[in-house]
């Protein structure tokens, strides 16, 4: 089994281009062998080959792209700062900010190998009984060292302002819906009106991921430990509630209810493996980490309803490019019913936290 493929038609590479730029940056750079990651929603993933050397290409999906969005240079310098301190983190190799190589700016960073679960465990886990828990804790503990880097560095200093970080998240994420959005929908206007006026107050800032989900991480071949953290683009510096509770949006629901007594639907946009036996509950989930941090997570509800508006834009981007026919992705397509489920649950949500006996 192989997690790349041959290269979507339409998103190949120049391949004659690319060689020339890396023979002049690289030693020993011979014929290229190019695949692609397949299963990113977002920016173009691709395994680079040189001779001995294997490599990770990243770069912004084709056509045009949201303001601050699918920026290579900053993430190149996220991961750069991060590394050194968050083994996890992969290391970055170079970056091209001219566009006229491969039509908008890349970087390179190194392979790394494991396990990213999507819809079912692998098959070298069958031999592990409680590969659930395992995967769960590693996961876990993996967040909290995460949120534990040290901010006096001077290069993750620099890599955001925590100070009025989440009512930038909601303005800034906002204007992105407004800018992509494909239809009215009045439930997300009430939404985005609750973020607004319910903003909670801050636990002290940390390096905050903001994309830290099962399918961004590579687990070992034991299930016991993480090997790589992925896609860094919109890290920065803030509230740790703000990623456990996006966290939480990709993990089981079956816990939760609505005002009349009806289970909540399964995630609409996201694979339901954690539902399986074995797996963390939300509650174990959350106790686990306040245990280990020592956080308070009061105010964990505001984060998980921030969270899934998050994640309703950046769905909703991804098919106002398919709409608009800057990508073939047939993955795509329905997009637009997955966002409105989104909205659906953030709105639900949003009741629930005003009533005062249903605050984490």
């Amino acid at each position: 089994m192989t997690d790349t493929a041959p290269v979507r038609p339409g998103e190949e590479l120049d391949i004659a281009a690319l060689a020339g730029y890396l023979r002049q940056k690289l030693p020993d750079v011979r014929d290229l062998e190019i695949e692609q990651f397949p299963n990113g929603h977002s920016n173009l993933v691709y395994r680079i080959r040189a001779g001995a050397e294997e490599y990770v290409l990243r770069r912004p999906p084709l056509g045009p792209v949201p303001p601050k969005a699918h920026d290579m240079a900053r993430e190149f310098r996220v991961l750069d700062a991060v590394h050194p301190h968050f083994p996890e983190a992969p290391r970055v190799v170079l970056l091209c900010e001219d566009p006229s190589i491969l039509g908008a700016p890349f970087f390179l960073m190194e392979r790394r190998h494991g396990i990213v679960l999507r819809d079912a465990p692998p098959p070298e886990w069958a031999a592990i009984p409680d590969y659930a828990r395992l995967a769960s804790e590693a996961f876990i503990d993996c967040l909290v060292r995460l949120h534990a880097v040290n901010l006096a560095e001077p290069k993750v200093q620099a890599l955001g302002r925590p100070d009025g970080f989440v009512e930038r998240q909601v303005r800034g994420w906002a204007e992105r819906w407004h800018g992509a959005k494909t239809e009215e929908m009045p439930a997300m206007d009430r939404v985005i009106a609750w973020l607004r006026q319910s903003l909670p107050p801050s636990l002290p800032a940390t390096l905050v991921h903001n994309d830290f989900k099962l399918d961004n991480v590579m687990l070992s071949a034991t299930a016991d430990r993480v090997e790589a953290v992925l896609d860094w683009e919109m890290t920065t510096l803030g509230d740790p509630l703000a990623d456990l509770g996006l966290t939480l949006c990709y993990w089981t629901w079956a816990s939760r209810s609505v005002s009349d007594g009806a289970p909540l639907d399964p995630h609409p946009a996201t694979p339901v493996i954690t539902t399986g036996p074995g797996w963390y509950t939300r509650d174990e989930f959350v106790h686990r980490y306040a245990l280990k941090t020592g956080r308070d997570v009061t105010h964990l509800g505001y984060h998980e309803v921030l969270g899934i508006f998050k994640l309703a834009v950046i769905l909703q981007q991804i098919y106002f490019r398919f709409h608009r026919g800057q990508t073939r992705d047939e993955r795509f397509r329905n997009f637009d019913a997955r966002v409105r489920g989104l909205v659906r649950l953030a709105a639900e949500m949003t009741e629930l936290l005003r009533r005062p006996q249903s605050n984490p």
